[in-house]
């Protein structure tokens, strides 16, 4: 990171309770890095509705920006970081969040585990990003603290 310039953690914030602790850890460490935060909503429209709904006539968007917007609340209530940024964007959340990772410090994302055997696996949005981003990813889990 060049002297001057402020660096960036990127967050995926899905509205689930690892994304929302995802965020909270990424307040705590931001200033160590000096860093602001960048909170990125990904959405794609379901396979189901290929064919059927015309392109932009629904609104996943909005639904995902409320739920990023929740899940900011969830987080901080109304002690909101000011450095916070909030990205919404079309795609597949893996690749949204590997691309926004590019000129990041830290890449944080929740591990969307369901228990058990399967429960050990990362979720297919943390794998690839910890594949795939040019930056170093943190996977927080469910019962992390």
């Amino acid at each position: 990171m060049e002297r001057g310039v402020r660096g960036r953690v990127v967050v995926g914030l899905d509205g689930s309770a690892q994304s929302v602790k995802a965020l909270r850890l990424a307040a705590r460490i931001a200033p160590a890095l000096d860093a602001d935060i960048t909170t990125v909503g990904a959405w794609e429209y379901p396979e189901e509705y290929a064919g059927y709904v015309p392109l932009g006539s629904d609104n996943f968007a909005e639904v995902t920006k409320k739920r990023m917007d929740d899940a900011i609340a969830e987080a901080f209530g109304a002690e909101v970081p000011p450095q916070l940024e909030r990205k919404v964007v079309f795609g597949r959340p893996s690749k949204a969040l590997v691309r926004e990772g590019r000129d990041a410090d830290l890449l944080i994302v929740g591990r969307r585990g369901h228990g058990g055997f399967r429960g050990l696996l990362l979720g297919s949005v943390s794998a690839a990003c910890v594949s795939h981003a040019a930056c170093p990813v943190l996977v927080v889990h469910e019962d992390s603290d």
